[in-house]
């Protein structure tokens, strides 16, 4: 079955600002895992619908760990999303991902702690199927769109989520590197796994701000030095994401990834926590019981 696109945008708070959204409009939505990073905003560009949601929060107030990712995929799911579209910031693992240029993502390395992963637990468990992460399709049209705003996009490479909030060890750096991983973050998970959970295709642009802390050479990184390279980078994202929206087949042809919770629930019927059902009312909403 094909649709429209809806793209769920996750990314700084001043993401959407100037980027020519029609009937925009900022909306509160609730969710049953608690609160999201904050309000949704939702427009078109063009013919395709968007929702943008600040992952940090306004101003920038929430640190990785304490976002909670549950929520904030939860509520694009409720406002329609059929489609996420991540923008990150990141250290790079290879001389050739220089600062100022983007990677589009294609693998995953998850090195969180304590952070609610699943929207399934005790008495609904679900194991679901997540041995690639990146939905290929959404990750080249968003690559395109990269470059066709004029940036350097490297297409393919291994993202590896830490817990934060401090940059790595210099020994950390070349432990990853040698893990095969290209670039480094703190937010890609658990929301990659999340927005899998909730049958939304993900894909994540990465705008590289620095080298980390692998090279003798270099100075330790520095924050001041990872702002600066977002806020030079960050009309190049808003031109991105135009030009998404004008990439997009007219109709969303259906993905594999629509269907991803075809038969992972693993709980029997007659133990199956009902509550935990009523709190899935959006993430999984296809495939919710039917009352007997």
């Amino acid at each position: 079955m094909q649709r429209e696109w809806h793209i769920g945008v996750i990314g700084g708070s001043g993401l959407y600002a100037d980027i020519g959204l029609a009937d925009a409009q900022q909306i509160t939505v609730h969710s049953p895992f608690g609160e999201p990073s904050g309000p949704v905003t939702l427009g078109r560009i063009g013919p395709v619908r968007f929702s943008f949601i600040a992952r940090h929060g306004e101003g920038h107030r929430l640190p990785p760990s304490a976002i909670n990712y549950r929520a904030n995929i939860d509520v694009l799911k409720r406002c329609g999303v059929t489609d996420v579209v991540a923008i990150s910031a990141v250290g790079s693992l290879r001389e050739d991902f220089a600062p100022g240029t983007f990677v589009a993502v294609d693998q995953m390395i998850d090195r969180t702690e304590g952070r609610e992963r699943s929207f399934f637990g005790p008495g609904l468990v679900a194991h679901l199927g997540l041995a690639d992460p990146i939905c290929p399709r959404l990750a080249g049209l968003a690559a395109h769109a990269g470059e066709r705003a004029g940036g350097q996009v490297h297409r393919g490479g291994c993202y590896i989520a830490i817990e934060g909030p401090q940059f790595s060890t210099r020994a950390e750096s070349r432990m990853y590197r040698q893990w095969g991983a290209d670039v480094i973050g703190m937010t890609g998970m658990p929301e990659a796994r999340l927005a899998r959970e909730a049958e939304l295709p993900y894909a994540m642009l990465a705008m590289v701000t620095d080298y980390d802390s692998w090279q003798e050479s270099e100075a330790a990184v520095e924050v001041s030095q990872v702002l600066a390279v977002m806020q030079a980078n960050a009309a190049l994202a808003r031109q991105t994401v135009q030009h998404l929206a004008q990439l997009l087949p007219a109709e969303r042809p259906p993905s594999p990834i629509d269907t991803a919770l075809d038969g992972v629930i693993v709980t029997a019927r007659e133990q199956q926590n009902q509550a935990a059902w009523a709190r899935l009312d959006a993430a999984a909403r296809r495939i919710l019981p039917r009352p007997e």
